[in-house]
């Protein structure tokens, strides 16, 4: 059974910092992608940033350069460092992990991803 629990979600300050993590079981953690997406209210999903097996990364152009994904093979966690936070950044983030077909690819594309953690509350206040 797949699990993506997260944690570190909370109220901050504009202009502050938080860190997400994601911890995974049931999947081959070393051998996929991972992403992280967020939901707004009355939003769609969007795709915040995203880690290959081999480290490469991909980030929305609204958090590019404020944002950081990395993983921890031996831990099975994968975590989302959030820097120079704006209101704008508040939403409903979410662990997701894809498909199987999916695994050892770049998944920038919800659909291609199966697997979705609870999600953590980020509020920014401004």
């Amino acid at each position: 059974q797949v699990q993506l629990v997260e944690s570190g979600g909370g109220l901050v300050q504009a202009g502050g910092s938080l860190r997400l993590s994601c911890a995974a079981s049931g999947i081959p953690f070393s051998s996929t992608g991972m992403g992280w997406y967020r939901q707004a209210p009355g939003k769609q999903r969007e795709l915040v940033a995203f880690i290959s097996v081999g480290g490469f990364t991909l980030f929305a152009d609204s958090v590019r350069d404020r944002f950081t994904i990395f993983r921890d093979n031996a831990q099975k966690t994968v975590s989302l460092r959030m820097n120079s936070l704006k209101p704008e950044d508040t939403a409903v983030y979410y662990c997701a992990a894809p498909k199987p077909p999916w695994w050892g690819r770049i998944a920038s594309d919800a659909r291609a991803y199966e697997y979705w953690g609870q999600g953590t509350q980020v509020t920014v206040s401004s």
